[in-house]
């Protein structure tokens, strides 16, 4: 039975937490948990820093001075040495973590989406000092290297076990091989048998992701459904959205997984009304390939009281995803 993070707060001691993320600002569904989060812990009166990388955009923090250092994939060949050293742990991000360990000596390290621009080296540093460990999954990058259980556009699991060179052969990561050579390398790296040592527990925000990682090897002893929530959001609470708008919305992450171009082409198709809401790294191309029709309507990334007006005047929520979905919090919202 899945728990509640709500249930879980009811029961607790104070603790100290260290919530970890690679960004810190609302960018897509991982960073909106993971500032929800934040805010549920200090409202039940636990004691919360938080980690980071340093983006232009993040909210301002008490604790940004300890972010590490901004890294950027497209930055030329340079670049991409720079951020494949930062997802071995490489350079001063050990430094800068290290400094916040032992500064805010927290109880329990919470760690969110931190693949790439951050590292899971912090798992192992924290696990050395006899910190708790916990890992929310956001996506299924420890069982896939490329995070999302396709490859060529079909659902697959090659990956799950062996050697994981299918994320090469097949360019998974973005069609680029220096991209998916990357990822592969971060595999080996930081390999099932180093995360399960170095964590404690894997929270899940699915019973189906649960048993997707139980497929990938990891220890069943080590992975908790807890499925998202929304501050102040109550599943058994009656809504007064009738759901008779005229229009259909889309609200999530603009990227290929997701299926939004199929949606945008079926809408275009059947001639419905269809408003799009959220950024990603199709944003661009879909706006430009779509945004031209007087039936489809690109937003951009909107604020909670803008996403609530929108659900509520419309007549269906689509979730149109390709890949293994994660109990979206688009889901949770409509």
């Amino acid at each position: 039975m899945p728990h509640s993070h709500s249930d879980h707060m009811a029961h607790s001691k104070k603790v100290k937490v260290l919530v970890v993320n690679k960004f810190y600002y609302r960018r897509g569904g991982d960073c909106t948990y993971t500032l929800n989060l934040e805010q549920l812990l200090r409202d039940n009166g636990h004691e919360v820093a938080v980690f980071a990388m340093q983006y232009p955009e993040n909210i301002s923090s008490a604790y940004s001075g300890y972010f590490a250092t901004e890294v950027n994939f497209g930055n030329g060949f340079i670049g991409k040495l720079k951020a494949l050293g930062r997802t071995m742990g490489l350079g001063g991000i050990k430094r800068q973590f290290a400094r916040l360990l032992s500064d805010f000596n927290p109880d329990v390290v919470h760690l969110n989406n931190i693949h790439s621009y951050l590292s899971p080296v912090l798992a192992a540093m924290a696990h050395s000092r006899g910190i708790k460990v916990v890992w929310t999954l956001h996506d299924y990058k420890l069982a896939c290297p490329s995070y999302s259980c396709l490859c060529q556009g079909r659902t697959c699991e090659k990956c799950f076990t062996g050697m994981k060179t299918g994320v090469v052969q097949h360019r998974c990561m973005k069609g680029s091989l220096i991209a998916s050579i990357t990822a592969w390398a971060e595999a080996i790296r930081w390999n099932r048998n180093t995360l399960q040592r170095n964590t404690d527990t894997f929270i899940c925000p699915s019973q189906f992701m649960a048993e997707a990682m139980a497929r990938a090897g990891f220890s069943r002893d080590k992975l908790v459904t807890l499925n998202n929530f929304m501050p102040g959001h109550n599943a058994t609470q009656q809504t007064d959205v009738a759901g008779n708008g005229d229009y259909c919305c889309y609200v999530g992450r603009l990227s290929p997984e997701k299926g939004v171009e199929t949606l945008l082409k079926a809408a275009g198709e059947a001639g419905i009304e269809l408003r799009v809401a959220g950024g990603g790294p199709m944003l661009d191309e879909l706006a430009s390939r779509y945004g031209g029709s007087n039936r489809i309507t690109f937003l951009g990334m909107q604020g909670r009281d803008n996403v609530e007006q929108l659900l509520r005047g419309a007549a269906v929520s689509v979730v149109p995803s390709e890949w293994y979905e994660n109990n979206p919090l688009s889901v949770i919202e409509s």
